[in-house]
């Protein structure tokens, strides 16, 4: 793999790494399967792409954050309200937001960035010009973690990851777990519109289509991750699915290299997820193998 590769594997790691982290409070802290991440991906590189293409470049993550996060509550009120199952809620709003993302993008099915001051100029002129695209998505990521991990620290957050856990015992002791969810979604959300509107000023091009299958890579860098890095500790557990989302660009990276066709890559990505959620069932299968040799073992051995 050459060293240009190499980098921009490592920029859309760190970018998609803020997605990742949206997927890990909704999959894994909440325990809900939100499919609104397809969705929410493409409004907020909608709203970045137009914004970028009026000048105004900074303001676009952060519309975008409003953006996806205005969105989660759509679809944690139709569960919590409506008693819709959070994945067909999930499903309602994605297909909901692939009109209004069409409406944001003024009914253009792309807009291109090329040419457009984007966030990326913030460096130009500098000596780390050259890394800008490396530096600016790191030090967002690095707030971003920051931050989660200081929310998930408070009061609540505790709220937040108990209602995951069990949402009935929360309940119990009094507290709204209707407003958690709502949340936890929410900023969710904003995390995934946040990656969406980077990687649309990074490839200087909003599409609609471009969403497809996100949810399915946040899902692949939790639990590359959780399997790799471990999840012994809360901080440990969000630099896994950093470093997760990261492994999984240069995965995908190596497979480009190796000659196969980019049409391939959402096939790649759906056996990296099913490897990896059945990777507990693979080591118990081999534990039994090994269990199994071993007493054939004991027992050549006893009867020599």
């Amino acid at each position: 793999m050459t060293v240009m590769a190499l980098q921009g594997s490592l920029e859309l790691g760190i970018i998609y790494a803020i997605m990742a982290l949206g997927v890990f409070i909704s999959f894994r802290t909440l325990n809900m399967p939100d499919l609104t991440v397809d969705g929410s991906f493409v409004l907020g590189a909608a709203v970045s792409a137009m914004l970028c293409s009026q000048g105004r470049p900074l303001a676009g993550p952060l519309l975008a954050i409003i953006a996806g996060s205005l969105a989660g509550c759509v679809t944690a009120l139709l569960h919590t309200k409506l008693k819709i199952q959070p994945l067909l809620a999930g499903i309602l709003v994605m297909l909901g937001l692939y009109s209004v993302n069409l409406r944001v993008m003024d009914n253009r099915a792309n807009i291109p960035l090329i040419n457009k001051t984007t966030v990326f100029h913030l460096l130009q002129g500098t000596p780390v010009e050259t890394y800008a695209k490396l530096i600016i998505p790191s030090a967002i990521l690095l707030l971003v973690l920051v931050l989660l991990f200081l929310f998930l620290k408070t009061k609540l957050g505790f709220v937040l990851r108990a209602t995951g856990d069990n949402d009935q015992m929360v309940r119990a002791v009094g507290v709204n777990t209707d407003s958690t969810i709502l949340i936890g979604l929410a900023l969710a959300n904003a995390f995934v519109s946040l990656s969406g509107a980077l990687i649309a000023q990074y490839q200087s091009f909003a599409d609609v289509s471009m969403g497809i299958g996100m949810v399915i890579i946040g899902l692949a860098s939790v639990i590359i991750g959780e399997v790799i890095f471990g999840t012994r500790t809360l901080l440990r557990r969000l630099v896994a699915v950093v470093l997760g989302a990261i492994l999984y660009r240069l995965v995908i990276a190596i497979a480009l290299e190796l000659g196969m066709p980019p049409t391939d890559l959402k096939l790649v990505s759906a056996l990296i997820v099913t490897l990896a959620l059945s990777m507990s069932a693979i080591k118990e299968g081999l534990y039994s193998i090994q269990k199994r040799f071993n007493a054939m073992n004991r027992a050549r051995g006893g009867s020599a």
